[in-house]
């Protein structure tokens, strides 16, 4: 399942970023079933929480879900709580991303990593998508009559990875890094096709960004030059990880 290789990709950052020879404690936001929980708990002796907008759906034994409506409430834990942090395919259902991301540093220890993932709106296949019908990939025209859901209908909010890295360091998080969790076979395709002119429009582009508008700046550079590589023309997921290196 595709989604399994979501939850492989953010394991993987876990296992390259924290020192796990101690007991840690991880937070799992938008837990839905648990599924990653389990995963965690399989690999590792970890203590976990959990926090969605129902606990109705936990499948995993005794594990409690903390029910908070993540567009409107704060985080329902003190301050320095957690470890780890992870959050999978939820901030494009969420009115105000940016003031989760805030609520994910106040809870992180110091040392702490938080892994997100959320749809990847740049690759090919999604940019195609975006040129010829106004929409990206994963993020179509919602319904008037929507109610919360699951799936893509709740997609309300597309997060472009730039957005999300800069909404993680203006949060506090350091040491930010951008990853995605397998490439795209129709990206790949694409890729044939496009990969020379977009090479060539980019760097026009980007020339003027630098020279016209000034936005590019030391600190951004690094991941505004991210957005015309191999990984995110292709990739399908972005995993975004950062850092809370110290308490504000």
């Amino acid at each position: 399942m595709s989604t399994y290789s979501i939850y492989n990709s953010v394991i993987k950052k876990i296992e390259q970023r924290i020192d796990l020879s101690s007991k840690k404690q991880l937070l799992d936001i938008g837990s839905g079933k648990g599924e990653l929980i389990r995963l965690v708990k399989e690999k590792w002796d970890l203590s976990t929480f959990a926090c969605d907008y129902t606990d109705k759906w936990m499948e995993v034994k005794n594990q409690k879900v903390e029910v908070v409506d993540l567009n409107t409430d704060p985080l329902p834990y003190s301050d320095n709580s957690f470890d780890i942090i992870t959050c999978t395919e939820v901030v494009e259902h969420l009115n105000n991303y940016r003031k989760l991301l805030q609520e994910m540093y106040r809870v992180l220890k110091p040392q702490g990593l938080v892994v997100i993932s959320t749809p990847n709106l740049v690759n090919l296949k999604s940019r195609m998508r975006f040129f010829s019908f106004g929409f990206w990939n994963l993020f179509g025209p919602l319904p008037f009559d929507r109610i919360q859901r699951e799936d893509t209908d709740g997609h309300i909010s597309p997060v472009h990875f730039f957005y999300l890295v800069h909404g993680l360091h203006e949060a506090g998080f350091s040491k930010i890094e951008i990853s995605v969790d397998k490439y795209q076979r129709s990206s790949m395709i694409a890729l044939s096709f496009f990969y020379l002119p977009i090479k060539f429009f980019g760097a026009i582009s980007f020339f003027k960004e630098q020279a016209k508008y000034r936005t590019i700046q030391k600190e951004n550079l690094p991941y505004v030059t991210l957005v015309n590589t191999l990984d995110l023309m292709l990739g399908r997921t972005v995993i975004a990880t950062g850092m809370k290196l110290y308490d504000r």
